[in-house]
């Protein structure tokens, strides 16, 4: 990327913040809150995503098969089916259906993604959005940026003003009251007028062609009832194989979009509906010529079928939990985190199965791979991986010019023409060692003004953030110096202690730390030479170098495992590649065998303390005041108790943050074109670390981009929590 994209994207990005940032952020926060609320009450929620991702499954396997059935169902109720290769053909079929008549709508991201409303427009007809959002958004001439609220990033005064100015009401409007009745009885006309209605579809039965319409505002069905002609538009991935499997996603898709444990409305159409009609006088007459006609839509979906890696984009439901559990896109909205159609953390698959990378290249570095988005995806889908998928195969269609700037310093696995700076974060274990190895002279070199104005001209390393600075002595060389000073035929446990990248180079105080803790505990500790566990490369899409990089580590780590030692790692995203992302780059036996015998330090400090060790040999806390930030993927991985717990048995007075991400996310804080949206995150978090109860706190946490973070934005330094629990 050029130093005036960078300075584009920035710009863009800074406008957002000012214009949009709080309106996206609030809302999403209102569905957050209310989605965890939701689900707590679900019996077994887990169990119903199992059961809603196994019937998506198999829906995609025999979606040729539900085709056909589909087709056959609803030509037999007397309606007609059109298979649409792609938007334009779509387009032309729905055009000619309507003849130029006057259309209303019901919200479809379908709709939106063939763009439609030009085509039907462009043939004569009038078209009216009668989804309170989409009608604002039709009147002031945007794209929606949310996938269920389209208008989140408008307040209502801006809605205000927008209609006062458009339709010059006799009465000034202003309340939101106001407002819902002007579009009620505005769009209420149109309706009665028009003698064309079309609609998305959440989901479609193949055995009886049933349309189940998920809404809040009940004008999907005015929509469908009150006009002579009905158009459903779907994509080929709406159906499921019978009404009763209609069962959990009713269940869940409320609860995972808007945090509502149902919706005002639930619809289901068996079309086509034999109900009276308005005719042109305003006066009810028969039904029963109605038509129906479903288009159903492939444009790019049966590719994706096919692609083992974009093929779980089917298994979505459109919900947008994966967009209000992201930090970032609760502070930019999808004006900046989507493409031409969809947004938020699905949208990269999306985008790229549908109108192609070029479209997912725009925004896909902002999914910063937390993972957080996974927990709440009620089909389970992988997104973070299927954005990582998406990114490499971006990576590989560049050709590069500046790489000369880092080969030799950098090698890798992947191909030349990769960005440079991704290029450069991707290999930040070779970074660390030379800085190490030349430290403290390259601390000194690299805060140079000329050094921070090259790298921020040529690299994208934003000058404002603060860089690491490199220990001269490495965890791992402190470690064999000194030894081991457990007796492993007395231990309690043996264990390799995983030297990541930073905790070996950067912040070695936390990796001697945990080996003293452990020591404590009567556990023999080593600390192989094992690199750089993947991460850094997988978050700049450098999929084969993340590979490369696993193998190495389990090369490294297989003597522990096998020996049926266990593995402690400081850095939780790197005990995250252990769970979740080595299922992808390592073989079954080595990656389930390494997962099994994987843990966080304090996660594995609490086993130990249940398992009688003594906690007497452990620090007394003395009640002192702690602030504690738990790590995005610590939070994924469900580690977040057991810190708390030994805190709070060792005597400290510990307060948590409820604010789920730092906004640093490794590099993501580095770069220039994303430094204002990783501060506007991290403030959020800051707000909560300074409050009259947590001023004066210590503060700790537990990922190396949440403490780069705190030490950039407090005043105060932070620690890893393991070290209040360090003997030393």
């Amino acid at each position: 990327m050029s130093v005036d994209n960078r300075q584009q994207k920035a710009e863009h990005i800074r406008h957002l913040l000012e214009t949009e940032g709080n309106s996206v952020h609030e809302n999403t926060q209102v569905f957050n809150d209310g989605r965890y609320e939701s689900t707590a009450n679900l019996d077994d929620y887990d169990g119903l995503k199992d059961e809603a991702r196994a019937i998506k499954e198999d829906t995609i396997e025999r979606l040729p098969e539900l085709l056909d059935q589909v087709i056959e169902a609803v030509e037999t109720n007397g309606g007609t089916v059109y298979l649409a290769d792609d938007a334009a053909d779509a387009n032309q079929y729905i055009t000619k259906v309507a003849g130029g008549r006057d259309v209303v709508k019901s919200k479809s991201m379908t709709s939106e993604e063939i763009e439609v409303n030009e085509s039907l427009e462009a043939s004569g007809a009038d078209v009216w959005e009668t989804d309170l959002a989409e009608f604002v958004l039709q009147v002031a001439d945007e794209a929606p940026s949310h996938i269920v609220a389209p208008a989140i990033h408008k307040s209502r005064e801006e809605i205000a003003n927008l209609f006062n100015t458009h339709f010059d009401p006799e009465e000034h409007l202003e309340t939101a009251e106001e407002l819902t009745q002007f579009a009620r009885e505005y769009l209420g006309e149109k309706i009665i007028d028009a003698e064309v209605g079309m609609t998305g579809a959440n989901f479609i039965t193949a055995d009886t062609g049933t349309l189940a319409l998920v809404t809040s505002e009940g004008n999907a069905r005015k929509c469908v009832q009150a006009t002579d002609t009905h158009i459903a538009v779907a994509g080929v991935e709406k159906l499921v194989p019978s009404v009763e499997d209609l069962q959990p996603f009713v269940e869940l898709i409320a609860r995972s979009g808007t945090g509502q444990d149902i919706t005002s409305y639930i619809s289901l159409f068996t079309p086509p509906g034999d109900s009276p009609t308005f005719d042109e006088g305003g006066e009810l007459g028969p039904g029963d010529d109605r038509e129906f006609h479903l288009v159903l839509i492939d444009n790019g979906r049966m590719e994706m079928r096919e692609d083992d890696q974009l093929r779980e984009t089917l298994y979505c439901i459109r919900c947008s939990a994966c967009a209000n559990s992201c930090a970032n896109f609760q502070h930019v909205g999808g004006h900046a985190f989507g493409g031409e159609t969809y947004s938020g953390g699905i949208a990269t698959g999306w985008e790229a199965g549908v109108h192609g990378q070029d479209s997912a290249a725009e925004f896909n570095d902002l999914c910063t791979g937390c993972s957080r988005c996974v927990n709440q995806c009620p089909t389970k889908i992988d997104i973070p991986w299927i954005n990582t998928v998406v990114r490499d195969r971006i990576n590989r269609g560049k050709d590069g010019n500046l790489d000369f700037l880092v080969e030799g310093l950098t090698p890798d696995e992947d191909p030349g023409g990769i960005d440079v700076q991704k290029r450069l974060f991707g290999n930040f274990d070779t970074l660390a060692k030379l800085g190490s190895a030349f430290a403290p002279l390259s601390n000194w070199v690299t805060r140079t003004d000329p050094a921070r104005s090259l790298m921020e001209k040529t690299l994208g390393v934003d000058s404002r953030r603060d860089l690491p600075e490199f220990e001269r002595e490495s965890l791992v060389k402190w470690f064999e110096s000194r030894g081991s000073r457990v007796d492993p035929d007395e231990a309690r446990r043996q264990v390799a202690l995983y030297p990541d990248a930073y905790t070996n180079y950067v912040r070695t105080e936390r990796g001697k730390a945990a080996v003293r803790v452990l020591e404590a505990l009567d556990v023999c500790v080593d600390i192989p030479a094992a690199g750089e566990s993947g991460r850094a490369p997988l978050s700049q899409g450098m999929v084969a170098t993340a590979q490369s990089n696993a193998e190495d580590v389990y090369d490294a780590l297989a003597p522990t495992v096998a020996a049926g030692h266990d593995v402690v790692v400081v850095e939780p995203s790197d005990l995250a590649m252990f769970q979740r992302e080595y299922e992808r780059l390592l073989p079954e036996h080595d990656y389930t065998a390494l997962k099994a015998n994987s843990y966080e330090i304090m996660e594995y400090v609490y086993g130990l303390l249940e398992n009688g060790a003594d906690i007497d040999a452990l620090p007394d806390g003395g009640n002192e005041r702690v602030a504690y930030h738990s790590h995005c993927q610590q939070r994924t991985l469900n580690l977040e108790p057991y810190t708390l717990a030994v805190l709070e048995d060792c005597g400290f007075d510990t307060t948590t943050s409820d604010v789920e991400c730092c906004g640093m996310a490794g590099s993501f804080g580095y770069k220039s074109e994303y430094y204002e949206l990783s501060v506007d995150v991290g403030e959020t978090l800051v707000d909560q670390f300074t409050t009259e109860d947590t001023a004066d706190r210590t503060v700790v946490a537990s990922g190396t981009s949440c403490l780069e973070q705190l030490d950039a934005l407090l005043t105060r330094r932070a620690a890893h929590p393991v070290r209040l629990l360090d003997t030393q």
